[in-house]
């Protein structure tokens, strides 16, 4: 038989049930996912923990410039004949919604789920790259180079 030892554990889940209404996230009221976002090169990266998720399972979806990522963690089939003594992990649905800015590439995101993690990666548009700026002398300009 399995025991808790941390009280705080059981708090924060009567927390969550109290505030949810339900400790599980729903299609119409979903749980979020813990997520990271960081620049690499021309790229932004968001790194999203999706543990125990089938990649068939995760939708994700741009409208716009709002990214949308939901997922949903389905319970294990289990035979008749097992009694489950702790049930922490978390069931249903999550989501969560990133508001890209407009120098960023919706048209070529791309998307891997990797032991857990789902990796999006944002390129940045062509336009939103620094470039130098030649400044001439006299009054005839100087063409702009990228």
């Amino acid at each position: 038989m399995l025991m808790r030892t941390d009280p705080f554990r059981e708090l924060d889940r009567i927390t969550q049930h109290l505030f949810t209404g339900n400790a599980t996230g729903t299609w119409t009221k979903p749980s979020t996912m813990p997520m990271d976002a960081h620049r690499e090169g021309d790229e932004y990266v968001l790194t999203i923990d999706l543990p125990g998720v089938t990649p068939d399972a995760i939708d994700i979806d741009v409208e716009r410039n709002m990214l949308t990522v939901k997922a949903e963690r389905r319970p294990q089939t289990k035979s008749d004949k097992v009694q489950v003594e702790l049930a922490e992990r978390p069931l249903g649905v999550f989501s969560r919604q990133v508001m890209l800015a407009d120098t960023l590439d919706t048209e070529r995101i791309d998307a891997a789920y990797d032991a857990g993690v789902l990796t999006v990666r944002i390129p940045i548009t062509e336009r939103a790259k620094p470039r130098k700026i030649t400044v001439g002398t006299g009054s005839e300009p100087k063409e702009i180079r990228a």
